[in-house]
């Protein structure tokens, strides 16, 4: 049309603003548990995250606790893979590092018999088990207490996707001191002794839901 503004220009227009909102929207998604956005200059992060995953172990961030990822031939780094491909915000190394702040927080929380931060990280299956335990320890008048004095390690041992609900399966080793006392103070269970502890905690989240949280759904010794 003579004398107007070009529609081409216009169709570039907005292919390009769509592009910069889908690329900031991608960017700027925060993962599971919260994982801290990766610096810039980075190869591509999403080949990155896969090729990344090996059996070495590696030093954790924060802790200082040993990591162990699965191998990618292995049917654990299989499922890894397949969440990536549908979530390419989904970082192994990531996902450990907001696991070990969850498994922390779910501790003290069921110590101090804390419902509301329970409910917001636990499944509604393993919440009723974690509330029931809680309601019996007040109800006997014990108080349970429970501190993490180190994390040795955290191996992710476990993945599956069944269409959009993903399962991850980590191994926790930490030192703990765990301890419960009677209303008069005396020990019923445990002791102030500090003790090597082996957890295996699932973790499951719907990829395609708003809600990032990874929630516990299954809890066993190692």
């Amino acid at each position: 049309m003579q004398g107007g503004f070009p529609i081409d220009l216009i169709l570039f227009a907005m292919v390009a603003a769509f592009l910069v909102l889908r690329l900031r929207s991608v960017l700027g998604k925060r993962q599971g548990f919260e994982r801290p956005p990766q610096p810039q200059g980075m190869p591509d992060a999403r080949a990155a995250r896969i090729e990344g995953m090996a059996e070495e172990v590696m030093p954790a961030r924060g802790s200082g606790a040993r990591r162990n990822l699965p191998s990618p031939q292995s049917p654990a780094g299989q499922a890894l893979t397949q969440i990536v491909a549908q979530d390419p915000s989904f970082s192994p190394n990531g996902f450990l590092d907001g696991a070990e702040g969850a498994f922390r927080m779910i501790v003290a929380a069921f110590a101090q018999g804390d419902r509301q931060t329970l409910r917001a990280l636990l499944s509604d299956e393993t919440y009723s088990g974690f509330e029931q335990a809680v309601a019996s320890r007040e109800t006997a008048g014990e108080t349970q207490r429970t501190e993490i004095r180190s994390m040795h390690e955290m191996a992710l041992e476990g993945a599956e996707l069944r269409g959009t609900i993903a399962d991850v399966t980590v191994r926790f080793v930490s030192d703990q001191v765990n301890m419960t006392t009677a209303r008069g103070g005396e020990i019923v269970a445990g002791s102030d002794a500090i003790t090597e502890v082996i957890d295996i905690w699932t973790f499951q989240r719907d990829l395609t839901a708003k809600d990032p949280t990874w929630k516990l759904t299954a809890t066993r010794s190692g």
